[in-house]
Formats: C-alpha cells, sequence, structure tokens
C-alpha cells in the first residue's frame, strides 16, 4: 500500500533528524547556530514569519494562519506585532499569559490548534530545532548547566542569554551520573507532540472538587518513597504536570477563567519570572508560551473580582472578533463542509453568499454616519467599492465601535442549518432561499437570541433575500443573452461614442452611409435610466464618464466593460431590460412551444457549463426568475 510506504518515509526522514551528543558538542553546534537556544516565544514568532507576510490593502497577511482563519487579518496583525514580535524579543511582554477573549466559534481554538501543529512541524526543520538534556521529563534547556558565575562570560562569547535554573532533578544527575562534568551531560534533539507530550501542554477545567494541583505540576510518587527516603528528593517525584511537559513549548489553557483559583495562582509566578513551585524543591524554570482563551462574559466577570487583579495585570487580552468580510465569511462555510459529510450535495452558486451576507449583517453596528445603510456598509468592509465612499471612510467607521464583531450569528449555527435542511429534505441541491428559509426557521430555537434580536435578524433575512432577488436576475440575464460580454461591449462602445460626441459638442458618423448625425440622447438615456441617473444629472454623469476615460489613457489603461461599477450596472439592466419580455414568457409558459423550449435548454446548458449550476438548481432559478418577473 502506498500509505504504509509513505509511513515508512516518515519514520526514515524522523530517523535522520535524530541528534545525541554530549553537552560539549553541543556547545559547538550552538557557534554554527545561536538559533538554536532561542527562547519558546522566539520559536513561534520565527515560525510564524517563516511562513512568509503579504500585504494587503495596508495590512499584513500572514501565510501561517491564511489557510484556516479567514477574515481575521487585522486582529491577527496586532497579535504578532503586539504581542509575539515584542515577546520574541525578550521584552516585558514576555513576562505576560496570552488570554484570546471572543465570542463562540469565532477561531480562537483554531488559532491555538494552528500554533500547536505548526510548532510540532516546525521543530522537525532546521531553524526550529529544540535540543534538551537527554531523559530529562521536562526537556530541559542544555544551558541551565553553565554556572551563574559564567554565564556574563559566555553571553559574550556566544551571544546568546541564559534565562533559568538547573532543575533540582538534572541538578542530582548531574553530580551522581556525571561527577559534576557539564561537559559529558548527554543532550539529544527532541520534537515536540501533543500526543506524545513533548512540549505542548493542554490543561482543561473540570470540577473543582476532583481536580488535583498535580495536573499542573506533577506529584510524589510514593512507591520510591521506602527506596530512596524523603519526598525531597527529585528521584520520588513525577516531573508529568502540564506544567512540566510543556516547557520549551505552548502551554494551552482551555476555559482559563472556569479554573479553579488555586490553579490560577500558579501562573503569577511562572509569567513574571519563569519558575513556578512543584513539591518539597526550589522553584523550577520554565520557559513556554502561556495561552488561554475565553468569551467577553467571562471575561468581564473575571476583571470586575478584585481577588484577580494581580493575574489580570499579568495578562495581555487580545480580542478575535467575528470576521466582518463577506468573501471571507463565504470561504469559512466552504471550509466546514469540505470537512463535513454534506460536501456532495450540490449547493447553488450565490447561496453559501446569501447566507454570509446575513451573518455580517449580525455582527455589524449601524454606522454614525446618516448616509451609510448596513448593506452599504457590509460591502466596504469587503474592500468593494461603494460610489461616494473611499478608503478613509472606512477606517473612519471601523473605530465607531472598537468592539464591533463580538456578538452575532456564528459560522455552527449556519452551518447546522444547512445541514438540517438537507436532511430534513433529503435534498440534492440547494439554493440561497432554501438557506434563507432554514435560518428563518432556526431563529425560534437559538438559545441567545432576544425578542428584539430577532426582528432585527429578520429584517436582515428579507435585505439578503432582496440581494439573492437581484443576483439570480442578473444571472438568468447573462445566461439569456448570446455572447453576453460581447453584447455588453458593443453596446457600451456605442454609448461612450455617443457620450465622447455629446460632451466634445460633436457629432457622429453613421458608419454605413457616412452622414453627420446628432448624439443618440433616447440610446443614452435608455441606459443612465437603468441605474437612476436624472435629465438635471446627466451632462455630470457623463463628463465623469469622460473624466474617467482620460484617466485610463493617462496611465496606458485601457477602458472597458469592468472599468466603471454603475455604468457597467446600467448595461446589464439595459440588456436585461431588452430581454425581459422573452424571459417571463420562457420562464412562464406552462406549455413553452418549441422555440421557447429550445431557449429554455440552452439558458439551462449555459446556466449548467458556465455558472456552476446542476440541470435541478438551474431549473430552480429559472422559475424563481420568471415569477419575480411577473409580479
Amino acid at each position: 500500500m502506498d500509505i504504509l510506504r509513505r509511513v515508512q518515509e516518515y519514520r526514515q526522514t524522523q530517523d535522520a533528524l535524530k541528534w545525541e551528543g554530549t553537552f560539549a558538542e553541543y556547545l559547538e553546534l550552538l557557534k554554527e547556530k545561536p538559533y538554536l537556544a532561542q527562547s519558546a516565544h522566539s520559536r513561534i514568532y520565527q515560525m510564524i514569519k517563516d511562513e512568509g507576510i503579504e500585504e494587503e490593502n495596508g495590512v499584513r497577511k500572514y501565510n501561517f494562519f491564511s489557510h484556516e482563519l479567514f477574515g481575521l487579518e487585522e486582529a491577527l496583525e496586532k497579535l504578532v506585532e503586539e504581542y509575539f514580535h515584542p515577546a520574541a524579543k525578550r521584552l516585558d511582554v514576555k513576562k505576560r499569559i496570552l488570554l484570546l477573549m471572543g465570542p463562540v466559534s469565532g477561531g480562537k481554538s483554531t488559532l491555538v490548534t494552528l500554533l500547536k501543529r505548526g510548532l510540532e512541524k516546525y521543530t522537525l526543520t532546521d531553524r526550529g530545532a529544540v535540543y534538551a538534556i537527554k531523559d530529562c521529563p521536562m526537556h530541559e534547556n542544555p544551558l541551565h548547566l553553565i554556572p551563574q558565575h559564567l554565564r556574563a562570560d559566555f553571553e559574550k562569547e556566544y551571544g546568546i542569554k541564559i534565562e533559568g535554573s538547573l532543575s533540582p532533578l538534572n541538578r542530582l544527575r548531574l553530580e551522581e551520573e556525571y561527577g559534576d562534568r557539564i561537559e559529558d551531560v548527554k543532550v539529544e534533539r527532541i520534537f515536540f507532540s501533543e500526543d506524545n507530550r513533548v512540549g505542548i501542554g493542554t490543561f482543561s477545567p473540570s470540577d473543582p472538587k476532583s481536580q488535583d494541583i498535580a495536573d499542573l505540576t506533577g506529584s510524589i510518587d510514593f512507591s520510591t518513597i521506602a527506596t530512596y527516603g524523603s519526598e525531597s528528593d527529585p528521584r520520588a517525584y513525577r516531573f508529568d504536570g502540564e506544567l512540566n511537559k510543556a516547557n520549551r513549548g505552548l502551554m494551552e489553557f482551555q476555559e482559563m477563567l472556569k479554573c479553579d483559583e488555586k490553579f490560577l495562582w500558579h501562573l503569577l509566578s511562572l509569567t513574571q519570572e519563569g519558575n513556578f513551585k512543584a513539591g518539597r524543591f526550589a522553584l523550577i524554570s520554565a520557559d513556554e508560551m502561556i495561552v488561554a482563551h475565553t468569551n467577553e462574559s467571562e471575561y468581564r466577570s473575571f476583571i470586575s473580582n478584585k481577588k484577580n487583579e494581580a493575574l489580570h495585570s499579568r495578562m495581555i487580552v487580545m480580542p478575535i472578533p467575528y470576521n466582518l468580510k463577506l468573501d471571507q465569511e463565504e470561504r469559512i462555510y466552504q471550509k466546514m463542509i469540505e470537512e463535513s459529510d454534506i460536501q456532495d450535495v450540490h449547493i447553488a452558486p450565490h447561496t453559501l453568499k446569501i447566507a454570509a451576507m446575513f451573518t455580517i449583517l449580525t455582527r455589524l453596528k449601524e454606522s454614525k454616519q446618516s448616509n451609510v445603510s448596513m448593506l452599504k456598509k457590509m460591502y466596504l468592509y469587503n474592500d468593494q467599492d461603494v460610489e461616494g465612499f473611499s478608503d478613509q471612510d472606512v477606517n473612519a467607521m471601523k473605530k465607531e465601535y472598537p468592539d464591533e464583531g463580538m456578538t452575532g450569528i456564528d459560522p455552527r449555527y449556519v452551518i447546522n442549518r444547512i445541514s438540517s435542511t438537507i436532511i430534513r429534505k433529503e435534498m440534492q441541491a440547494i439554493n440561497a432561499l432554501d438557506v434563507l428559509r432554514s435560518l428563518k426557521d432556526g431563529l425560534d430555537d437559538h438559545p441567545s437570541i432576544t425578542k428584539e434580536q430577532k426582528e432585527d435578524y429578520l429584517d436582515f433575512i428579507s435585505i439578503a433575500r432582496k440581494e439573492y432577488d437581484e443576483l439570480a436576475k442578473k444571472e438568468v440575464q447573462k445566461a439569456f443573452v448570446y455572447s453576453y460580454e460581447e453584447s455588453a461591449k458593443t453596446l457600451m462602445d456605442n454609448y461612450l461614442d455617443n457620450v465622447e460626441a455629446y460632451c466634445n459638442k460633436a457629432k457622429l458618423q453613421d458608419p454605413l452611409t457616412g452622414e453627420e448625425m446628432h448624439p443618440d440622447e433616447k440610446l443614452m438615456r435608455s441606459i443612465e435610466e437603468q441605474i437612476g441617473i436624472s435629465e438635471n444629472a446627466k451632462k455630470a454623469f457623463r463628463e465623469e464618464i469622460l473624466i474617467r476615460i482620460s484617466a485610463y489613457a493617462r496611465k496606458g489603461k485601457k477602458f472597458d466593460y469592468q472599468s466603471h461599477e454603475r455604468l457597467r450596472e446600467a448595461i446589464q439592466k439595459k440588456l436585461f431590460a431588452d430581454l425581459k419580455d422573452v424571459v417571463k414568457i420562457t420562464t412562464s409558459t406552462k406549455t413553452p412551444d418549441e422555440q421557447q423550449l429550445k431557449k429554455m435548454n440552452e439558458v439551462v446548458a449555459t446556466l449548467v457549463e458556465e455558472y456552476g449550476y446542476n440541470t435541478q438548481s438551474a431549473n430552480d432559478l429559472l422559475r424563481y426568475v420568471g415569477s419575480l418577473l411577473n409580479r
């Protein structure tokens, strides 16, 4: 089997990466590659950076996150630049717990999982290699073997700062096994693995009455007391708590603020001093990044309790809001569907977009600017051009509500409703109307929606429905128009010729007779009226088109059908208006004649071949658009 061969190759690769030597040999490695001694925070930052960084609309986009987290570029940029980067430089941020705070299903757990899986892969690379004292249960940093009085000289020679002290167990081993000869201490390369409990720890709160602090810090092995004679002998202690095992890497606290207080106090010295107390030993050094996540209500409750002030001051709180970009929300649904068992069901084009539209509207807050509707705001946040608005306007809107995106409908609800529709009706194809209907039906059973919210959400469903009506009509319009792009280009060129003549007070030449003729006012108005350009506004609109053409020419670019959003819309509507009667008759006739049937089949074929429908969803679309036109 190919899979067995690949498993064997992976095993051989890992075997080839293994390394074991003495501390003296490890120091030789450090001379060549000083980055091998980087801290846990530095390793994580370097891992993110090594995947590549792109810049889009002034926002940094980190490739490390881009395949799993969508629409959170600004939050992730803040996270990397305000936490990971300064922590990697050993600034005071390193001594803080990273607390991800946001709504359910907003991506907090996914983000932490990405960091954990990323570290597992990164430690298999040269840049992410980690070395530890051999057979140490805490995978301790070999540089802890350097005595305190020599560390300043070591830093001068190697350029590496050493933090932390040798653990009680390794101090005893150094004395008994190696006779205090640090150069002979065995060092090995380790590979992070959550499953093997190497470099990655996870702690989840349970019943406070049954949970033991040993889950975090390890415990005494009572069976060895008779052998070693004392509970304070490090050999009688199991260094198997999550804080022990996460040393050198990452420690995740799931729902951290639900933990019992006695668990949280251990984090005070760990974050500030880089050590924690376990058993009857001196403080144990640990180099690990602590990341926790919680929701907003629990966080507010936590900071309102004065007893938590010390811990709160040792946290860096990073809000992880819901995505507010329409296109990215659609990508989230596509990803969730690909991971589910409903991936074989045909989902008609625009279905997920319309569902995403409803979801984004529930997360937005009404702008303080009177001329900005929720729909316009949604499109502006999606980086789409909306006439009369600039990037500065969008940036101003984003500053109106710092907590925007912390409430609203979560992606899981949408996927649950899609799944419910498919399973209940055993449908092989679903469209936007099916999903909107299911979203509406599900609001009654949603546990956290108030009566006022429900009324707003029903309005958002109506808005999404109207947007779908327009999309559906345009889709059928394009399918009905033979050689649509060519027809649109011809009509646009004709319009532009007339506009140019009108603005320059010139005449046009008839291409057949050669006669001079006045600009075709009727043609120009028939197009302009499609987008509500009044008689008084026509001159300004035409001059604006001409200025846009000149600007394109100066830049050496060609002004085409896609160059002006409103003009493109006008051309589309004009073409469809000319064909509307044909569409109405063809889609609404119960007994179409042979010519109409042929046209219907052509349209269905175009929708299937060019626009991603299947036969069922294409026919559903035609019937729906026919009903819209006949209203």
